[in-house]
């Protein structure tokens, strides 16, 4: 009786179990003594996105194969496009540089005369004297940097745009000036600096010191306007900058300013197949502990591996002609039709942070999402220098952004139509606040009639309104009476805006003020 009823309860358990795995215990699949579950079975003809794919019994056709592995690559193609773009800016930064003679640890690419729109140049600002220095760990060994006081933001970076440390304002000298060692990846010493560096004594000297993950390393360095003019902080570079190796430092050689204004060269990534061109010197350059293992399996997926010489075959290098586009693309559609989380500042707003998820490392939910790649894309994208003083609240240091690509009625700003920017009174700037606009094409100045196409609170004489609010117009031409408040644009040519704040205030982190949206006024 007992076992009756036991056999019944077991049957009555295997049915249910039957039911909820999707198996037919009466109905055994076609070629097997048993129910299978359909959704570990493959069809003979499954129709997708890159057409139909063919199988016996599972086993896939030589064209299903072929359909599948140009797939397979292409993927890979466009995924090391968008993981790429850091080590390749960074590349075509070294390269520009390099162009302009600035190529030694001594050389020195100085905007004395701020930068215009002729360079091309992420985003770059017309507010501040840039100093600009690439430096090679690996010819040079452990290298110093003495920076003056009252030097602005600085910031060392890797050659995959990882942070290194800061310097001047939002660095450990507090712009107090001082002395800084950068060690290469390959340093076996004592010192074990963390990232951001340490304070240390070395031979009978104490230094700011940090490790870097690779051999190159840019130096970015900002010196703000007096009273409106570069000239304070042209002489405090000329004067107080020294870059040279730790082994020379009793003898280190004389420093060389080049001047990068008014100049023409390029420092952006291709957008073409070249780009892995660009990207497999840096992977021939640098120690392989520069990159984890699943980003260098990535790139070696299509070729790109140290040691070894990149030159794909024909039919791979249509794949990745075809990968750079698509990829380019999708950096384009991340950048300007932005659909990440948290993105806008303010609630039915055009304006954007372009340093989304608030991590210098691109960190998601603080490290439980892994890292945030499409904001990484976007960043890089658009921008150069990647530091902690950008995403942290630092009242009254380093500096904040926001960009915005659209006007109020959510449409792509066009060069051809004006506009109109309100800027409320009382800027939460210790410092000073700026606007630039730039070229969607380049990510860059705006070449317009105008050599800065930007409005700064400190350099220019701006006309307020008796709330003391600041009325910024964008057209081809000035509207009547507002000739010191235009920056022009160009006809047939998009653009964006980016509003900076240096030395921002609580008001800008607590978003008690906000910038108004830009108008139409045609």
């Amino acid at each position: 009786m007992k076992s009756s009823r036991f056999l019944a309860t077991f049957a009555a358990l295997l049915t249910l179990i039957c039911l909820a795995t999707g198996v037919d215990a009466e109905k055994p699949t076609p070629g097997y003594n048993n129910a299978i579950p359909a959704e570990i079975m493959t069809p003979d003809r499954v129709e997708t996105r890159i057409g139909t794919l063919e199988f016996f019994d599972g086993l896939p056709s030589r064209a299903t194969a072929q359909k599948v592995y140009d797939n397979l690559d292409l993927i890979r193609g466009v995924e090391t496009f968008l993981n790429g773009i850091p080590a390749a800016s960074m590349e075509a930064l070294r390269r520009g540089m390099a162009g302009m003679g600035a190529d030694s640890f001594n050389k020195v690419m100085i905007t004395d005369k701020l930068l215009d729109s002729n360079p091309l140049l992420l985003t770059g600002n017309t507010d501040t004297v840039y100093c600009s220095v690439f430096l090679d760990l690996k010819k040079d060994g452990p290298t110093v940097v003495e920076i003056p006081p009252k030097c602005g933001p600085g910031t060392v970076n890797d050659a995959f745009f990882r942070f290194v440390t800061d310097m001047g304002m939002p660095g450990p000298d507090r712009g107090a000036g001082g002395k800084y060692l950068i060690l290469p990846p390959d340093y076996k010493g004592e010192l074990g600096p963390r990232v951001g560096g340490i304070e240390a004594e070395v031979d009978g000297e104490r230094y700011y010191v940090s490790k870097s993950t690779s051999y190159v390393n840019w130096l970015i360095l900002r010196g703000f306007l007096v009273d409106g003019k570069p000239d304070a902080a042209t002489e405090m570079f000329k004067k107080g900058l020294k870059v040279y190796p730790l082994a020379r430092k009793d003898n280190p050689p004389r420093m060389v300013f080049i001047d990068g204004s008014g100049k023409n060269f390029n420092t952006i990534h291709a957008s073409t197949f070249e780009f892995y061109e660009e990207l497999h010197d840096v992977i021939e350059r640098e120690p392989v502990s520069m990159l984890d293992a699943e980003l260098r399996g990535l790139f070696a997926a299509v070729g790109i591996e140290k040691g070894k010489p990149f030159s794909p075959d024909a039919r791979m290098k249509r794949i990745l002609t075809d990968a750079a586009a698509i990829a380019n693309a999708t950096a384009r559609a991340i950048a300007f039709q932005p659909r990440l989380e948290g993105i806008h500042y303010y609630p039915n707003s055009a304006w954007v942070n372009v340093f989304v998820g608030g991590s210098y490392e691109w960190l998601r939910s603080g490290g439980k999402g892994g890292r945030y790649l499409d904001a990484r894309t976007l960043y890089f994208y658009l921008a150069t220098v990647n530091t902690p003083a950008m995403v942290e609240k630092m009242v009254g240091k380093g500096s904040q952004y926001a960009g915005a690509y659209a006007d109020r009625n959510g449409d792509y700003l066009d060069g051809g139509k004006t506009y109109k920017l309100t800027i409320p009174a009382n800027v939460p700037a210790k410092d000073f606040w700026s606007v630039v606009i730039y070229d969607p094409q380049t990510r860059s100045e705006l070449q317009t009639g105008q050599p800065f196409p930007s409005k700064n609170s400190k350099r220019d004489n701006l006309v307020r309104n008796p709330d003391g609010s600041v009325d910024l117009c964008f057209g081809p031409k000035a509207p009547p009476g507002k000739e010191a408040n235009w920056i022009q644009t160009v006809p047939r040519k998009g653009w964006f805006v980016i509003l900076r704040l240096y030395g921002p205030l609580d008001p800008w982190f607590d978003k008690t003020w906000r910038p108004g949206e830009i108008e139409p006024t045609d």
